[in-house]
């Protein structure tokens, strides 16, 4: 039992890179975070800065991709943050949930008599943890520049959609793959549509993906945000969206990987012309 839980602990709660853990006033706990600096990494250099919510899942595929495509000078190296979730307690849709819905999914909508404080998601602390404790925290180590990139997978790319409408100018790029939508009758979907407006100003990047494979709720959230954007996006909002053939949930983010990092950079190339 003991080794199976090391073994565990281990796999999620460490990484092949730099592990660091600060303490949090805003969430008042301690959170671990893993670096992944680019192989050719120079003090004297600046580099952009990706964080993402998803801590040891696709993290070797995340390094490969931008290794691989800044060697092929298809997309610039980057510094890598990622953001595990607390190992000894569930804490990824407390810090992952928007605040207008339950952090104990549901599909079905909210009844309006469910309105304790305590129900609900706690993604603005999350964001506040990011913005006011995170960024200063790699800043004061690391050489970065103000090209900055959020990406979060399932319940992390809700918290993706909910930073770029509430927060747009602390990101100039948002990746979300898979986006847990769907919650209490697409709720972050109505929220997304009502809230795009806050995004318009400096040119922005969004990058949205789905499993072709992935079940009819999912997919029907995935198609209303689209439809949120095609009506409603700023102009400065520049936005993609793909669909990964033959992929289910877990397999979309593997593919969609790569090609978000392509597409943000050519956004940041058709900014220089």
């Amino acid at each position: 039992m003991g080794y199976n839980i090391s073994q565990q602990y281990r796999q999620e709660y460490t990484s092949s890179y730099i592990d660091q853990t600060i303490y949090s006033e805003t969430l008042d706990e301690h959170r671990k975070v893993f670096i992944r600096l680019p192989k050719t990494y120079d003090q004297n250099k600046q580099y952009p800065l990706i964080i993402r919510s998803d801590g040891n899942f696709n993290l070797k595929r995340w390094d490969e991709s931008l290794h691989s495509l800044s060697e092929q000078q298809l997309a610039e190296d980057t510094i890598l943050v990622s953001i595990p979730n607390l190992f000894w307690q569930d804490t990824r849709n407390r810090d992952l949930v928007p605040p207008y819905a339950r952090k104990d999914v549901n599909i079905e909508a909210r009844p309006a008599t469910e309105n304790n404080p305590e129900i609900f998601g706690k993604a603005d602390l999350f964001l506040a943890f990011i913005e006011k404790e995170l960024i200063p925290h790699i800043e004061k180590q690391f050489n970065v520049n103000q090209n900055r990139i959020l990406s979060g997978f399932s319940a992390g790319g809700s918290f993706v959609l909910y930073t770029l409408v509430n927060k747009p100018e602390l990101f100039t790029g948002y990746f979300a793959f898979s986006p847990a939508a769907w919650y209490d009758d697409s709720v972050v979907v109505k929220q997304f549509s009502k809230h795009l407006a806050n995004t318009s100003g400096k040119p922005l990047f969004l990058y949205l993906s789905l499993g072709a494979k992935e079940n009819d709720i999912i997919t029907g959230s995935f198609e209303g945000l689209l439809e949120a954007l095609k009506t409603k996006a700023p102009k400065n909002l520049y936005w993609q969206s793909s669909y990964s053939a033959d992929a289910g949930h877990a397999d979309n983010p593997f593919i969609s990987v790569p090609k978000a990092l392509k597409a943000y950079d050519n956004f940041v190339e058709s900014l220089k012309n």
